[in-house]
Parts: C-alpha cells; structure tokens; sequence
C-alpha cells in the first residue's frame, strides 16, 4: 500500500477514478482567533498491490500541536477490487469538511491511518493575516 496524495484543499472530486484537486494549502490566514473555516476538503488517493485487495480501514484524526482534536477522528472504509490483469489497483477518498473551529494560530496535524497503522502526518499552520498599514500599498 502506497498513500501517493495527501491533500488539504479547497474542493475535491473523483470522476471515473480520477482525483481532482483545487487549491491545495498548508497554510490557512486568519483575521481573527479563535475562528471558523468555511469548507475545506481533505483528498487521499491509495494505491494498493494485487496481495492487500479487499477491505482497509482508514481513520483520520486532525489535532492541534497539543494533540488535541479539532474534529471527532473520522473512521471509514475502502474497498478495493482488481481488473482481470492489474497488478495495482487506486482508491480514492475524499472527505469534505465544514465549519472547522480552530482556536489558536499555530501548526495543526491531519494524521491518516490505514488498518491501525499510521502511513502519514501532514501539517496545516493557521496565522494571523498580515496587517497592511499606511506605508503598505497592498
């Protein structure tokens, strides 16, 4: 099993097996603190060998730099079939989220899991915008 995208984005789909991403971020500038993130999407795309078909459990859990939790971790599943002559098979995921709530600026974590086991951490940092001033034209 091969994790090949991890994905904070703006929106996700997946059309006839294609993973398609807009406006992949790390890095997410507040106006104010504590505040809410509109709509955000996580992508996965897994690409798994003939021996692991079948069904994998995947759990994400997305925690502040204390390891607290943002969301309730999220448990799923991923079923994955093969062709006839393909050696590797993809499953795509995508999870959208909402109204995601974060209380302090900093790094933030979304960590993916796959049959128990940890495959990936990937940072998201919440700062402050910039305040523009008179000398600052834009």
């Amino acid at each position: 099993m091969n994790l090949e995208v991890v994905a904070i984005c703006d929106a996700a789909t997946d059309c006839a097996g294609k993973l398609n991403i807009l406006g992949a971020f790390d890095t997410i500038f507040a106006e104010e603190i504590p505040f809410k993130y509109q709509h955000m999407a996580l992508a996965l795309r897994i690409r798994f060998t003939r021996i692991e078909e079948g069904e994998h459990k995947v759990k994400i859990n997305f925690v502040d730099a204390d390891g607290k939790s943002v969301i309730p971790g999220l448990d799923g599943k991923i079923n994955i079939r093969f062709g006839h002559d393909a050696q590797t098979a993809v499953g795509n995921m995508i999870i959208n989220l909402n109204n995601v709530e974060f209380k302090d600026e900093g790094e933030y974590s979304v960590d993916v899991a796959i049959n128990g086991a940890q495959v990936h951490s990937m940072p998201l940092f919440v700062r402050m915008k910039p305040q523009k001033n008179a000398n600052n034209l834009n």
